[in-house]
């Protein structure tokens, strides 16, 4: 029988080899889809490159097998993706490119004590998704008069995939939604996988809600998607901190763009990295990450209307008849709202 020493002297020899190996495989693979979508090259290039990245991968994975050759063609194939990683990195967003329509425009905004004026807020008159006259305005708002925050959830693939965004509240029936998106090139479609590799840069839709909220309960039609809109709890002062961070946010994305990432700088997880703003802000939670269930964690900490059980107030939450009836109304925002549980926000901070 062999000593314990030596039985765990080879265990942790083993279990080391095992990681290394597992480590090579994540290498391998983002390195491939790395090269694959990388940057604005000819799709030719890109697959050569993709190519000549999983050979080297292969050769690397067989020398690892091979203790005579492990640690040196362990060492080469580090050295190969130190390059890689170097080379990726340099990828530099920017804000001058052949944009879409509709996300072509970049919004700002200008801070006097209590006013925000906002410029470039976005109101299409759409015909369908596709087809529309672009359109904005400039609005000035008083933060002292914001009256709630809402949550905006948009469902177009099951239970557990969102679109997340928040619209902000003011005395008078102005309405501000503020929707963190991809900004996408023309001719460019969205792809999650995409989204990991610096396809996209970061981009803050700051729109009228006969735009935003409109376009996808009256115009989505492949597929459709269903909208729900919820008042969350909290107080003035919370509310007028996460719109201020949005703004500053807004304001260096005019001067220094951002990429988008699938996972870490997507719709949820940048509105709960605004959020933190606020002591006592929600905990990160899975729930954050599928990005379908965020209505639902929210009411489980209390930051929703929970007089009701959640599913009603799912139900009642959906607006999407009456959005279609309000269509191009003027009072669109309340005509949505019409119904809906909800109070305004507290003044405690």
């Amino acid at each position: 029988m062999k000593p314990p020493a030596t039985f765990f002297k080879r265990f942790a020899r083993l279990a080391g080899i095992v990681f290394v190996g597992l480590l090579l495989l994540g290498i391998a693979g983002w390195g491939v889809l790395a090269l694959y979508y990388f940057d604005h090259e000819s799709l030719a290039l890109r697959t050569g490159l993709a190519t000549a990245f999983a050979l080297a991968s292969l050769i690397a994975f067989v020398g690892f097998a091979l203790p005579r050759w492990r640690w040196r063609v362990l060492a080469v194939y580090l050295v190969l993706f130190a390059a890689l990683l170097s080379w990726w990195s340099s990828l530099a967003p920017s804000n001058d490119r052949d944009w879409q329509p509709d996300v072509a425009i970049l919004p700002y905004a200008i801070i006097d004590g209590d006013r925000v004026t906002v410029h470039n807020i976005r109101n299409f008159v759409y015909r369908t998704e596709t087809d529309f006259t672009p359109a904005y305005y400039d609005k000035t708002f008083d933060l002292r008069k914001l009256d709630g925050v809402d949550l905006i959830a948009s469902y177009w693939m099951g239970p557990a995939i969102a679109h997340i965004f928040l619209s902000f509240d003011f005395q008078g029936g102005d309405h501000l939604a503020i929707s963190i998106e991809t900004r996408k090139e023309r001719g460019e479609g969205y792809s999650t996988v995409k989204g990991f590799f610096r396809q996209y840069e970061l981009y803050y839709v700051v729109a009228d809600e006969r735009d935003v909220i409109r376009l996808r309960t009256n115009y989505r039609k492949d597929p459709p998607e269903d909208v729900y809109v919820y008042r969350v709890n909290g107080s003035a002062e919370k509310g007028r901190r996460v719109f201020l961070q949005y703004i500053e946010e807004i304001n260096a994305l005019k001067d220094r763009p951002e990429w988008y990432n699938t996972l870490t700088t997507n719709c949820t997880t940048a509105i709960w990295m605004h959020t933190r703003i606020n002591p006592g802000h929600p905990p990160l939670s899975w729930k954050v990450l599928a990005s379908g269930y965020v209505p639902e964690y929210l009411y489980e900490i209390g930051r929703l209307d929970s007089s009701l059980p959640f599913a009603a107030l799912q139900r009642r939450a959906h607006v999407n008849t009456r959005a279609q009836a309000a269509d191009k109304a003027a009072d669109f925002s309340r005509q949505i709202r019409a119904g809906l549980p909800g109070a305004q926000l507290s003044a405690s901070p």
